[in-house]
């Protein structure tokens, strides 16, 4: 039986389209569901398309026991992917589901996480503060923004002229290559 994936995004989903692609072309797992807080948000049209189930809920919804969590209860995944998910991550279903809800932030934590820092927030960060390289993380989700446990960083190297449009370029090739990579990683070994 294949691994069930549930991914949670709140923008465009470039990073979600490339992990249904991903496990389409295997036998191994799939994306069951596309959850969004946002309706309009760019990701349900591209899951959609791809012929994935999506749901868009609202902020309430995703904090209380009667909204989404039943939704994830329903489907059971065997893991819980952040694909450009914008709100912390409540710990109801945390709990519900242990070590199962991995996310993905554009540079090399503990540097340039939490609250507030995401796409060129981070990316001006990096260049501000004159790094020589940057990278993805990809961790576990607890209770604190981008504090969980690392399970994979991969970096690249830049330039003294970068400016945020190319260290997001950057960055986004190495999502698209390793981010379905590890997430198949983490399902083979749980």
């Amino acid at each position: 039986m294949k691994k069930r994936i549930v991914i949670f995004a709140s923008g465009s989903g470039t990073n979600a389209e490339n992990i249904i692609k991903y496990f389409q072309r295997t036998q191994f797992a799939e994306v069951v569901r596309v959850l969004s807080n946002k309706k309009d948000a760019k990701v349900l049209e591209r899951a959609e398309r791809l012929g994935v189930n999506t749901v868009s809920f609202t902020k309430e919804e995703l904090f209380f026991e009667n909204g989404v969590l039943e939704i994830l209860k329903e489907v059971e995944p065997d893991i819980i992917v952040l694909a450009g998910f914008l709100l912390k991550f409540p710990e109801i279903i945390l709990k519900e589901f242990p070590n199962k809800v991995i996310n993905i932030h554009p540079a090399l934590l503990p540097k340039y996480g939490g609250k507030g820092m995401y796409g060129n927030y981070v990316h001006e960060a990096v260049i501000n503060n004159k790094e020589a390289e940057t990278g993805i993380t990809i961790h576990y989700v607890n209770e604190n923004y981008d504090e969980g446990a690392i399970i994979s960083q991969k970096k690249v190297t830049l330039s003294k002229n970068e400016t945020p449009e190319t260290v997001a370029e950057k960055v986004h090739i190495l999502e698209y290559e390793w981010f379905p990579k590890i997430i198949e990683e983490v399902l083979r070994n749980g």
